[in-house]
């Protein structure tokens, strides 16, 4: 039984749309990826790096991924000459990846090939809008603060 959105209110409606567009934006995503041999994470981990170093440890953390997994997709992404590793200039304890020349060219490809898949649905929404939709959605990703700690209450 398909629900009636105008009943259930607004948050729903939000809902609904978020889940709508990550879809949309995914499926973009995995297709582009699918043609240039990339899994999902892969190219999750080359817009990461698209324009910082990055460490290791932070990188698995980020994808929510064990330190072995994430060595095996920069294993395989270095095969393929798209990222490599060195040491961290501050502490060289820690080992950095980056993107490499060829690397970089391709995540500048990958960005304007998902452009060219998104203009039919961005280019409906006026100059305006489109910076309004940038402005919600980089708030709606902030990271909330931190919740103040209270002190436990006395029994």
């Amino acid at each position: 039984m398909q629900q009636d959105p105008a009943k259930d209110g607004p948050k729903e409606t939000l809902e609904d749309a978020l889940v709508r567009t990550s879809y949309h934006v995914m499926g973009i995503l995995t297709r582009l990826g699918a043609e240039h041999d990339l899994s999902l994470t892969q190219l999750r981990v080359l817009g990461i790096l698209r324009d910082r170093r990055g460490r290791m440890s932070d990188l698995a953390a980020h994808l929510g991924l064990d330190k072995s997994t994430m060595s095996g997709l920069v294993d395989r992404a270095e095969r393929r000459g798209l990222l490599a590793r060195d040491k961290n200039p501050q502490d060289g304890r820690v080992v950095d990846v980056f993107a490499t020349p060829a690397g970089l060219e391709l995540i500048h490809r990958l960005l304007m090939e998902f452009r060219r898949e998104m203009a039919p649905a961005t280019e409906r929404l006026t100059p305006e809008q489109r910076d309004q939709l940038t402005r919600l959605l980089e708030l709606f990703l902030e990271k909330p603060p931190a919740a103040p700690v209270r002190p436990a209450r006395p029994r």
